[in-house]
């Protein structure tokens, strides 16, 4: 039943891995995928099985080792890097709660009270900061520039 029918089984299994694909997002299931299209081409063709599990793991080797990766350096390229934790924290704006200055102070920072310092100036409460950088727990602040004035 599936020796005329090996071609269908193969576009099956591609089918099968390129929804796995989909969850893992790496690209090497689509690649896998890839083979399993190429085993499917040689069955159409007449091959033995044999022949079509080589034709699905050259095909599959081919496009791991040339496609996948020039493909991920694209994808990578075109997205620009996701800062996470505290480090994301770095430029947003937020707003004094008590006095801040080098000694320390807090503002609300997207919605959380942080231990807050900064360098030089003493800041008083409800003025405008921008965070300069993160040190451990506590924002490094300095007062937001008004623009056009």
């Amino acid at each position: 039943m599936v020796e005329g029918h090996a071609w269908m089984v193969w576009v099956a299994v591609a089918l099968v891995l390129v929804a796995i694909e989909t969850v893992t997002a790496d690209f090497t299931f689509l690649m896998l995928a890839g083979g399993a299209v190429g085993a499917s081409i040689a069955a159409a063709f007449g091959a033995p099985p044999v022949v079509q599990a080589i034709v699905a793991g050259l095909v599959a080797v081919a496009l791991l080792a040339i496609v996948r990766p020039w493909l991920k350096k694209r994808i990578q390229a075109s997205s620009p890097p996701q800062l996470m934790g505290a480090a994301a924290h770095v430029g947003r704006s937020a707003v004094a709660i008590d006095r801040v200055n080098p000694a320390g102070g807090q503002v609300k920072l997207a919605g959380q009270t942080w231990s807050a310092r900064t360098l030089g100036d003493d800041i008083e409460p409800g003025e405008e900061v921008v965070v300069d950088s993160i040190d451990g727990a506590t924002a490094i602040v300095s007062r937001a520039r008004v623009v056009g004035s």
